[in-house]
């Protein structure tokens, strides 16, 4: 028997649906008849790039940056939940609800929060989305890197920052089961679609074993029906590194703006 490395760490809280990913992902290796190797020392790059991998999720913009090319996509997943649907997904810019300011632009000048500048939806969305209102290449006064976008979330709650962009996958789950951390935050507005995290796997992964995996992957998603309406994930649409060209698309458009980088 194989050893693999199969992980989604995309989306790990709340609770129920890290328990819901790990419940499919180890149906998934049981219906491939492998077992799953320890990547707790891995770095996420170490995990994406390892010869190893069978299957992960990554974010869209490292997928055509620093994986462009390295990785193979097996397809992306079609989540049915606010403002995620049809294998799309977009960033909510979120603000305190007893900010007074209610429109994108009133917000020049304030405090900025993102996830990380490798980020679609964290960073990239959002920059697309100030791209026209900036003045001498700044919008914010200042931009912190929280790390995560549950640490935005909370920078903005205790009044650290004022504008941050939020997955929407990541703000339905965290709406439907950890409420208290999207309390009194409000949406401004959203961001541009663009296609949902993709699930990938090893460059030398032929188009025969990516399509069994996706199979796989849809077939066990089928016999675990709680699961998928834990995830609020439908299926695992067919998907190619293409589908995400969009993504550097919107990274051109601000930087034709010139406004190439949050600040």
């Amino acid at each position: 028997m194989t050893q693999d490395i199969a992980e989604l760490l995309m989306y790990v809280a709340p609770e129920p649906i890290r328990q819901a990913n790990e419940r499919w992902l180890t149906r998934i290796l049981e219906r491939l008849g492998t077992t799953r190797r320890n990547a707790e020392a891995l770095s996420l790059m170490e995990l994406w790039l390892s010869p190893h991998l069978l299957l992960t999720q990554t974010c869209g913009y490292p997928l055509m940056t620093a994986l462009r090319g390295q990785v193979r996509v097996v397809g992306r997943p079609r989540y049915e939940l606010p403002d995620s649907t049809g294998g799309n997904h977009c960033s909510l810019l979120l603000s305190r609800a007893d900010d007074s300011r209610r429109t994108l632009p009133a917000f020049f000048g304030s405090r900025g929060v993102i996830n990380g500048e490798d980020s679609n939806s964290g960073m990239n969305l959002l920059r697309q989305r100030l791209a026209p209102l900036h003045q001498d290449g700044q919008f914010f006064t200042r931009v912190g890197i929280s790390g995560s976008h549950r640490e935005s979330l909370r920078w903005l709650r205790e009044n650290k920052a004022d504008l941050a962009a939020i997955d929407s996958v990541t703000f339905a789950y965290l709406a439907r089961h950890a409420q208290e951390e999207v309390a009194g935050l409000r949406v401004v507005v959203r961001s541009a679609f663009s296609p949902t995290l993709p699930y990938i796997t090893a460059a030398t992964v032929s188009d025969e074993q990516v399509e069994a995996l996706r199979q796989v992957m849809n077939e066990t998603l089928r016999e675990l029906p709680e699961v998928a309406e834990v995830l609020g994930l439908q299926e695992v649409l067919p998907a190619r590194e293409s589908d995400y060209q969009i993504i550097l698309d919107y990274q051109q458009e601000a930087e034709a703006l010139g406004f190439g980088r949050l600040r």
